[in-house]
């Protein structure tokens, strides 16, 4: 099957959110054979990580730099449209994949209609794992003029198909690195680095500290663990502005300090980080409803302890390759304690996490699996 001419079109510049998962997707559509651009907007002076450079470093250039900033603009945006339907025009773009509303309202109006002619098929992803409201806005956003949807699970994807009016919708999980986070013992020396001696067994989070990211259960789940387990500790991985008064004061005062440890924002050694985790556990999803880190955690063949909410439920099989609780300070510590206590099960829901990466969550399943809903939008 001949290869596809795809831009992969985003707003925003930062590295967060959707923005792994789009080069993910991009990486594995390039090894499928088809030619990928990419559009973004270039990030502030002195930014650390930004969607450009980390693309730039995969390989993958930005060929149209979009204004910073959110937003409909009609008027302002009119010279942004004209250059993207340039770009559009000038390598015969077949479909452009938007990733937020102000990019996807840009590609609608430089696309235009759908005609015989051949006009840029348009595809949104939406990264929350929950249904679209049903609002006269969104009903124009994503519908006929929208030719595919793409989310972040099956369910999701089956809660959005009536707002569709059955046009193409497609659920599919998010990729990660599965040779990068591949199993392999935890390095001592990241263990000592983090406070870490060889008797302590690690529950570990990754999650940018936020209030709706429920820290204060993850904390009382803690204190109940830390009571009946001196070897217990919880690592949190993820950094916040308000990290000092959402995690790090609540723990103080309820005397956990030496129980959880905060190793804040990780880049070259959050791979050796993560591995050092018996248990990963996840709450609430984030900004990308793919849930990320606990596609990683699975790759490195760590089980994982989460709630219900979002697409965690289709993530994690419960009793596989991890255990499903409700959102109880008892039930997390409890479902903790079991893959803690019993080596045997707790290393067989991380080999069963492991293969369940290998084979749900490359860049090269997701590149398969988004194909067949391009098809779908351009046909």
């Amino acid at each position: 099957m001949p290869g596809l001419r795809v831009l992969q079109l985003t707003s925003d510049w930062k590295w967060t959110g959707p923005a792994e998962p789009m080069l993910r997707l991009a990486e594995g559509q390039r090894a499928r054979g088809h030619q990928v651009w990419l559009g973004c907007p270039t990030a502030p002076e002195g930014a650390d990580r930004s969607v450009g450079s980390e693309a730039a470093e995969a390989g993958l250039r930005c060929s149209l730099e979009l204004p910073r900033g959110r937003g409909v603009r009609p008027f302002a945006d009119r010279s942004v449209v004209r250059a993207l339907r340039e770009l559009m025009d000038e390598h015969a773009i077949e479909l452009v994949h938007t990733w937020h509303t102000r990019d996807h309202v840009l590609a609608l109006r430089a696309a235009g209609r759908r005609t015989r002619s051949g006009r840029p098929a348009v595809v949104r992803s939406y990264r929350i794992a929950e249904q679209i409201p049903d609002r006269p806005w969104n009903r124009w956003l994503y519908g006929a003029r929208t030719d595919g949807l793409l989310c972040v699970s099956p369910q999701t994807a089956r809660a959005n198909r009536l707002l569709r009016g059955g046009r193409p919708t497609r659920g599919v999980f998010g990729a990660v690195d599965v040779e990068r986070f591949r199993p392999i013992a935890p390095n001592p020396e990241s263990r000592r680095a983090l406070g870490l001696a060889p008797e302590h067994r690690v529950v570990g989070i990754v999650a940018r500290v936020q209030p709706h990211r429920r820290f204060d259960l993850l904390l009382e789940a803690a204190r109940v663990q830390a009571e009946r387990d001196p070897a217990f500790r919880l690592l949190v991985i993820g950094r916040g502005t308000r990290r000092r008064e959402l995690a790090e004061q609540p723990a103080r005062e309820m005397g956990l300090e030496e129980r959880v440890l905060f190793a804040g924002y990780r880049r070259e050694d959050y791979a050796d980080v993560l591995r050092t985790m018996d248990v990963f556990t996840f709450l609430v999803p984030g900004s990308d409803g793919t849930c990320r880190a606990l596609l990683e955690a699975a790759a490195c063949g760590i089980p994982a302890v989460v709630s219900r909410l979002g697409a965690l439920p289709e993530i994690v099989v419960d009793g596989k390759t991890g255990l499903l609780v409700a959102d109880d300070p008892a039930a997390l510590a409890d479902a903790w304690q079991v893959l803690l206590d019993d080596t045997e099960k707790r290393q067989g829901f991380g080999a069963e996490a492991r293969k369940r990466a290998e084979t749900s969550f490359t860049p090269e399943r997701l590149a398969e699996e988004v194909e067949v809903l391009y098809r779908e939008a351009l046909a």
